[in-house]
Parts: C-alpha cells; sequence; structure tokens
C-alpha cells in the first residue's frame, strides 16, 4: 500500500518535470530562432547597403539627412512626391523618361528609402517643410512641377499653398482619398515605438522573408526593383511606415484646409481599374482647387499607376512640362 502510494505521487511530480523540460527546449528553439533572425537581418542590411548605394546624394534639413536624386537638365524642375511607405526607387521607369526632357528630381522622406529618420511627426505639412528645406538647401531652383501620387497628393497640395511662388504646375497621381468633411483631426494616438511587433518582426527579419506576399516587391527595372525591397523592409522603412499611418489623419485635415489653388495649372491622372464612387468624388474636390485642371485615366492601371502603366504617368508630367514652358 505505501508503494502504491508513492508511485501516484510520483506521477504527477514526473509529469511536471516532462513538461519543464520541453518547455525549456521550446523557449531554446525560439531564442535561437530569434537570433539567427536577428543575424541574418543584419547580414542582409550590409550586403545591400554594398549593393544598393543611394543613388543621388544627401542633405541635411534641420539634424538628420534627407536622400535627393536629380537627374536630367532643364526648366521646370519636375520634383517626385511618394505615396504611403514609398520611396524615390519606386520611379524607376518614370524618372529616366522624364529626365530626357527636364531636370527630374525625386527624393526619400525621412525614414524611408535611404533617408535618416526625423523626430519630428509625419504629417502633410511637415513633410512640405522638410522638402522645401532640402530643395532650397540642395540648390535646386524653381519652379517645380510637384508630381504627389497617393499620399504625395496630400503634400503636394500644402507644398502648393504654402510655396506658391516656387510651384508651376501639380500632377497628382491617384491621390488619397480626402473627405468632403476631414475638418477635425481624430484622435491618431501615439507614434509606435521602436519595439512595436512590426518593427521587432523587421529585426528579426520576418519583414524580409515575407517581402513577395505583403507587396514589397514591385514589377519595376531589376535594379530598382531590388533597391526598392532592400529598402522597404529595413526595421528604420517599418517604423516609419507605421509612423506615417499615424500622422495620415492630421495631413489629410491640413490638406483639406487648403481650399484653392487659383489658376496653378493641375493635371489628375486617375486609375481606370477600381475606381469607386468615393475615390471619384475625392478626385473631383481635388480638380475643384484650380480653375486650370485637367483629368486623364490610366486605363489599365489600378493605384499604383507609376508601376502598373508608367507610360501614362510620363506622359502626364510631360504635357505639363510643355504647358509652362
Amino acid at each position: 500500500h505505501e508503494l502504491n502510494q508513492a508511485d501516484t505521487v510520483g506521477i504527477p511530480k514526473r509529469r511536471a518535470q516532462r513538461i519543464f523540460t520541453w518547455l525549456g527546449r521550446f523557449i531554446i528553439v525560439i531564442v535561437g530562432l530569434i537570433l539567427i533572425g536577428i543575424v541574418y537581418e543584419s547580414r542582409s542590411e550590409a550586403t545591400d547597403a554594398k549593393r544598393y548605394p543611394p543613388p543621388g546624394r544627401f542633405v541635411d534639413v534641420g539634424g538628420y539627412q534627407l536622400h535627393l536624386y536629380c537627374s536630367g537638365e532643364g526648366s521646370p524642375t519636375v520634383v517626385i512626391e511618394s505615396g504611403w511607405g514609398g520611396s524615390s526607387a519606386i520611379w524607376g521607369w518614370v524618372q529616366p523618361e522624364v529626365a530626357k526632357i527636364t531636370r527630374v528630381c525625386a527624393y526619400d522622406r525621412a525614414g524611408m528609402g535611404w533617408s535618416e529618420s526625423s523626430p519630428e511627426p509625419r504629417t502633410a505639412r511637415q513633410f512640405s517643410r522638410e522638402l522645401h528645406i532640402l530643395l532650397e538647401r540642395a540648390h535646386e531652383p524653381g519652379p517645380y512641377v510637384l508630381v504627389g501620387h497617393s499620399l504625395g497628393g496630400h503634400i503636394v497640395r500644402v507644398y502648393a499653398n504654402e510655396y506658391v511662388s516656387e510651384v508651376a504646375g501639380l500632377v497628382l497621381v491617384d491621390p488619397q482619398n480626402l473627405s468632403e468633411h476631414a475638418t477635425t483631426a481624430p484622435n491618431s494616438g501615439s507614434r509606435p515605438g521602436k519595439y512595436s511587433l512590426p518593427v521587432l518582426a523587421a529585426h528579426m527579419g520576418l519583414i524580409r522573408l515575407l517581402a513577395v506576399p505583403l507587396g514589397a516587391v514591385q514589377d519595376l527595372p531589376p535594379h530598382d526593383k531590388q533597391a526598392y525591397k532592400a529598402t522597404s523592409v529595413s526595421p528604420r522603412s517599418v517604423h516609419t511606415f507605421l509612423d506615417e499611418g499615424v500622422g495620415m489623419s492630421e495631413g489629410a485635415v491640413q490638406a483639406r484646409a487648403v481650399t484653392t489653388l487659383g489658376d496653378m495649372p493641375l493635371t489628375l491622372l486617375s486609375r481606370g481599374k477600381n475606381l469607386d464612387d468615393e475615390t471619384m468624388a475625392s478626385q473631383d474636390r481635388y480638380l475643384n482647387l484650380s480653375s486650370n485642371s485637367l483629368r486623364l485615366v490610366a486605363e489599365k492601371s489600378d493605384h499604383g499607376i507609376m508601376v502598373e502603366q508608367p507610360d501614362a504617368v510620363i506622359g502626364a508630367i510631360l504635357q505639363m512640362v510643355e504647358m509652362i514652358r
């Protein structure tokens, strides 16, 4: 009877030991995988830095440097503003063709592409200020034709209002929807930390491994394609992507506050696919900003027109350049 009782007491003890053993092994495996991921990401970033160096130059805009890539000669200078989370490399089809006709500059907003991060809020007004300082300190004179894709539409709208004497015309490439009633900014919350889950995933190389299903690989010229992927999956870019999302509501209010641009030449290039009523109404309001506006449609493209139908973007830009000349 005493032996049976000892065996009975020993069973849960052995079970607990096995559980702790497996739990310990599981923790060791997880920690090992995390360390492997961190090493993988670190080495991949070092390799990318050698393979895909920035094609342009760096300009200090107030304690942090932005990457600016200009090519071509002539006036007016075309300045390209990317959409949410975008970088200069995504214009790989467009910039070389525009550069055959006039000066064209693409840049990376702070924290995206090759640019250093900024401590400032990621809103349309702050973006426009940084761009103004960048062009001024880079000695890239106006007048400018501002090209804004998606979120970039908010930014160039604010820029054209605040620095009107520098802007000769706008080309809006499927600009991000802007509500007619965006008059107050909702509470967008605090900026995500450097140790938020997506950023930690990037540090472990998971975002890099998931680049294709996440859409970080674009149909671009080979070198631009790989450079765009390399800069998009870095922890810095992922962190900034989240920051830009947090500042989007306030930026929309800032853009909505610009109600007229007078007779400034404005071309809006709409996507031809999946253009719903809400998007069409928003784009109509963009057109109403100027008494000298024109709508074009990229019939074969969805939102990413500069990748899916770059000829349409090139044509819209060059048409604007010729009009201003």
